[in-house]
Order: structure tokens, then C-alpha cells, then sequence
């Protein structure tokens, strides 16, 4: 598979009912957990997006069901990050609980995981050691309600009336151990009858209200002053690394109201619609626009975004924009961004050649149903044109990759006039048949062993012997040799009357009509993309004052006695 457009395929259906949604955010969970890391960041933004907003519309409790179905298994860190910060506990449980990851992954994921999902991922018991040991250190525990820290005495005075039920005779559960984390509430009046009353169910019950009471009314920072942080390696926001991404939404004026909890004080309320313009009241979607931010230092400078209007599913009424912010990348050599522009090119054109190619494929070999023998004819010529096609893309591909410096042929060893022999012997008969020839002869005493994989070196032959012999006229005979000239062997030869001629040999047009045929694009491309191998390969190739010269650099041939060289 040259290209893995299985996301962008999945991305161009809209999900119109509750089934197809439902589809959708499954087919969304399989892929953006297996996608590579240096994957189309701007189709993988839209995934993200896409599966948030998928979210929106599917209940919780359906989301966890499809987590948990026994043929899922997660092993992307970002997919299970993502998924441990839904707001429903339910489908962070479920993420944890069938997430798959190795101790690596683990230690790497968990200082980011919030603490509920932390406390999720304790329960399961087939965590690794070191796993439970990262948790252990940070305070992940069995969770229970804090003791007070202050019991009263059994000698304290006379006991306060109580209230509560009477214990049973037989204990219910057995009494609950505190936590370490003792200042998470604070402790209860001395006179609380609670307290007084051991383990029974009315205690219990006193004792879960006065913990929430307390902890709603505690301010914030005696919270974090009564729980210090150990530098156990976990990111807060507006700490450690600069934020490079976040995710955010609008409402129906433009408004930020929503984004990642790491940066939504410093950006809701701020008016988007304002920044971009006629395309936000058109509803449109914005693609890799830049915007500047002003603000907290965290998040001032400039922002590409990416965003998509909302619709409610049953009526179309809109009700806001829901995007992503992310810093621009670093600067991208020019030779990068145009191939980058041309593979993308080549992309789009593969997918249509692809479907057509699969629809053929299927009549000619008739797996729905019986098919005429005319149809299927029709269907394999079809099938066959379409392989023809995406052979000449991967050639355009690779030739583009080649000269601007993007890719380079494989390193190897294979035998130069072996290769070039070999590829004579497959056009012998079609030459044979139109009584040209082209006549090869090698130095016996030098090897020709070059440093090239034997794969690139047998296309790079064909492709020059390929176009030399649907050059050749009736009649026509050339001249080719391999020798060896100091640490470069050398192809050399005659060219074609009809090359010879031609004011640019790599812009021939291929003969109509030839019998053997070098590519989709002709014999000039041909012998430019040959040219651009040879070149990769520390050689070159020339065609001037009517003759051939390939050059490629030699390995030096090993001597019987010599001792073989082990390469790492």
C-alpha cells in the first residue's frame, strides 16, 4: 500500500442518522489508534475533530459499550490519552480497562492522565510492576474516605447525645483505613456524634456528608497548600513544555466557549468571529488560517486554525464553530513542501484509478454474479489500463522524490552487466521480430559490482533498455559494454538514429505502436528518471554527440583469500 487513505475515505461520509454515527466513531477509534506518528497532521486534526464531535451525539453509556466490545484493543498512548479525558467516567473506565500498552507507553502517558482516570487504571490487575510502582508514587491508591484527624478520646467527657441508628450486631463491612492524603478534608468538630459511632451506617453516612460539605467550601489554594506536589515528573498547565495544540469551540456569536482545561482561562470569551472574517459568517470551514493571539504569554503569537461549523443533526440550525489551534511547524524546505504538494497531487488521482481498477476486477472475475465473457473482456482490458496508470504515478512519484532530494535508491551490491544482460534477454524476442538488435559485451576481467540494491538496479536497467530497443528502427543495430575505469563502472554505447536526433533525449515521445514500452509517460521520462537513480546513486547518466554513458560507482570485487567483511 503506497498510500493509507482509509481515514481520509472514512472523513468524506457524513453521518446523517444514529447508526451511521455510531459506525463512524468506531471506524474513528480503529484508525486514529493505529496511525503513525508522522502522519498528515492536518487529516489527523480533522479525525480528532470529527471523533469529539461524534461524541456529542452518541450517549456515554454506548460509547463505553463500543470500548468494550472483546475484539477492540487500544495501543495508541494519544488515542487513550484523549479518551481519559471524556467527561463521562463511564468511557474513561472502559478506555483504561482495554487499553494495551507497554511499560514505556505507560510511564510516558500517566503523569498527563487526570487523577480519576488514574484511579480507573489502579483497579485493573494485570498491570506490570513498574506500572503499579509509577502509580504507588503517585499516590494512586484504593480510594476511601478520609479519617478526621482528630478522634475523640474515650476518656474525652461525658458523650454527646447521638442520634444515629444503633450498630448491627454483625459488623457490615469492616471499617474503612484512611488514606494518606489526610488534609483532603478537614477535621470534624469534636462534638460530631459520627465520631463517636464506630462503623455503623448512620456514622458512614455523616461522614461521606461532611466530607463533601468541606470540600466544596474549601478555597482552592488551601487545597493545594494542604496537598504538596512531589517532583514526581507530572505536567500542570502553564508548567514545563509550551502549549502547541488545543482544542476549543463557539457558540452561535463567535465566542470561545469551551477549550482544553490547560488554556480555557486564557481563551474563552474571546470573540473568533471577529479574527476571520466573511468566512466565519458564511459558515465556512477554515483551513490552516493564521490568526494571532494576544493575551497570557502562554498562548500570545500567532495560531494556525483548523475549525468546522456545527449543525443540530434533526433541523440543520447552526449553533457554533468547533476547531483546533496549533502553533505554526518549523519552516519546510521548499524541495519538501513540493513534494509534498505533488504526492498529494498523485494521491487524489490514485484514489478514483483505485476504485475503478477494484470495480473492474470484480466483473472480470465475476464474484457477484455470472458475467458475459464480452463483459469480462472489457473489465480485464479496464483492470489492466488501471495498473498501467498507477505504475506511471509511482514512477512520477518516484522521479519527483528523486530530484528534489526526498528519497534515494537502496544501497546494495549487484553485478552491472549481469543486470543489463538479463534485461536484453526479456526485449530479445520483440526486437528479434523487426530485425533490430542491440549487441552487449562486457570485460571479463572486471566484475562491475555496484553499490545498489539489485531490485533498483534491475528497474534502472530496464528502463534504458526498454526505451533503446523501441527506439531501434527495422533493421537497426547498436553497440553496448560494460567496462570498469578506475572506481567507476561505465555502460556505454550507440544510441538510436531516432535518440540521436531528438534536440533532448529525455523529452522523447514514445513511438506509437512499440512493442516494448518503458512507462506510462514514454521514453524520455524514462530515461529522467533513470537519470535521477544514477544520479542518487553517485553516477550519472549522458546522452550527447549520439552516445549512451552510465556511470555508477564500483565496488571493489573481493579477492578468493580475502576475508569476508561483516557489516553491522
Amino acid at each position: 500500500m503506497q498510500f493509507d487513505d482509509r481515514l481520509a475515505t472514512v472523513l468524506r461520509h457524513r453521518a446523517a442518522n444514529a447508526v451511521g454515527r455510531r459506525t463512524q466513531y468506531r471506524q474513528l477509534i480503529d484508525l486514529l489508534g493505529a496511525q503513525p506518528a508522522g502522519g498528515d497532521t492536518r487529516l489527523l486534526a480533522a479525525g480528532w475533530l470529527r471523533l469529539g464531535a461524534l461524541g456529542e451525539h452518541i450517549p456515554a453509556a454506548e460509547r463505553a459499550a463500543m470500548l468494550r466490545e472483546p475484539g477492540l484493543r487500544l495501543r495508541s498512548a494519544q488515542l487513550i490519552a484523549h479518551l481519559a479525558n471524556d467527561d463521562a467516567p463511564e468511557v474513561a473506565a472502559a478506555a483504561l480497562a482495554a487499553a494495551q500498552l507497554p511499560d514505556d507507553d505507560w510511564a510516558e502517558l500517566i503523569p498527563r492522565l487526570p487523577v480519576r482516570a488514574r484511579g480507573f487504571l489502579r483497579l485493573r490487575r494485570d498491570i506490570s510492576g513498574p506500572t503499579q510502582a509509577l502509580l504507588e508514587r503517585l499516590g494512586i491508591h484504593d480510594r476511601a474516605l478520609p479519617m478526621p484527624d482528630e478522634v475523640m478520646p474515650d476518656d474525652a467527657g461525658p458523650a454527646q447525645p447521638s442520634f444515629a441508628v444503633p450498630p448491627p450486631a454483625v459488623p457490615l463491612r469492616p471499617a474503612l483505613k484512611p488514606t494518606r492524603h489526610k488534609a483532603a478534608a478537614p477535621p470534624a468538630p469534636a462534638n460530631d456524634p459520627a465520631l463517636a459511632e464506630g462503623d455503623s451506617i448512620g456514622a458512614l453516612v455523616r461522614r461521606i456528608e461532611a466530607f463533601q460539605r468541606n470540600r466544596a467550601a474549601q478555597p482552592a489554594q488551601r487545597a493545594l497548600a494542604a496537598s504538596p506536589r512531589l517532583p514526581l515528573g507530572e505536567e500542570r498547565a502553564g508548567e514545563g513544555d509550551p502549549i502547541v495544540a488545543f482544542s476549543f469551540s463557539t457558540d452561535g456569536e463567535g465566542r470561545i466557549d469551551w477549550a482544553d482545561p490547560s488554556v480555557a482561562p486564557m481563551v474563552i470569551g474571546k470573540r473568533l468571529a471577529a479574527m476571520v472574517g466573511p468566512a466565519f459568517q458564511r459558515r465556512q470551514p477554515l483551513r490552516a488560517l493564521v490568526l494571532p493571539l494576544s493575551g497570557a504569554p502562554a498562548i500570545a503569537g500567532d495560531w494556525i486554525v483548523d475549525a468546522a461549523p456545527r449543525f443540530t443533526v434533526p433541523d440543520g440550525r447552526y449553533y457554533g464553530y468547533i476547531g483546533r489551534f496549533r502553533r505554526p511547524g518549523r519552516d519546510v524546505p521548499a524541495a519538501d513542501r513540493e513534494s509534498d504538494r505533488i504526492r498529494q497531487l498523485l494521491h487524489e488521482l490514485r484514489t478514483p484509478v483505485n476504485a475503478i481498477q477494484g470495480f473492474a476486477e470484480v466483473i472480470q472475475q465475476q464474484l457477484f454474479a455470472p458475467t458475459p465473457h464480452e463483459y469480462r473482456a472489457h473489465a480485464a482490458a479496464i483492470a489492466s489500463d488501471a495498473a498501467r496508470i498507477l505504475a506511471g504515478f509511482d514512477g512520477l512519484d518516484r522521479l519527483t522524490r528523486l530530484e528534489l532530494g526526498a528519497a534515494q535508491v537502496d544501497a546494495g551490491e549487484a553485478d552491472l552487466a549481469a543486470t543489463i544482460k538479463s534485461a536484453l534477454a526479456h526485449v530479445g524476442p520483440a526486437m528479434t521480430a523487426r530485425s533490430a538488435a542491440i549487441h552487449f559485451a562486457a570485460d571479463p576481467a572486471s566484475a562491475a559490482l555496484v553499490p545498489i540494491a539489485p531490485a533498483d538496479l534491475e528497474a534502472l536497467a530496464w528502463r534504458l533498455v526498454a526505451t533503446l530497443a523501441n527506439a531501434l528502427a527495422p533493421g537497426e543495430e547498436i553497440a553496448l559494454t560494460v567496462l570498469q575505469e578506475g572506481n567507476r563502472a561505465i555502460l556505454a554505447g550507440a544510441l538510436p538514429g531516432s535518440l540521436a536526433r531528438a534536440n533532448d533525449p529525455f523529452a522523447a515521445v514514445e513511438k506509437t505502436g512499440g512493442a516494448v514500452s518503458a512507462g506510462l509517460f514514454g521514453g524520455g521520462f524514462a530515461l529522467r528518471l533513470a537519470r535521477a537513480e544514477a544520479r542518487s546513486a553517485g553516477g550519472n547518466l549522458t546522452l550527447a554527440g549520439g552516445q549512451l554513458r552510465l556511470i555508477l560507482p564500483s565496488l571493489t570485487a573481493q579477492a578468493p583469500r580475502h576475508t569476508a567483511v561483516v557489516r553491522s
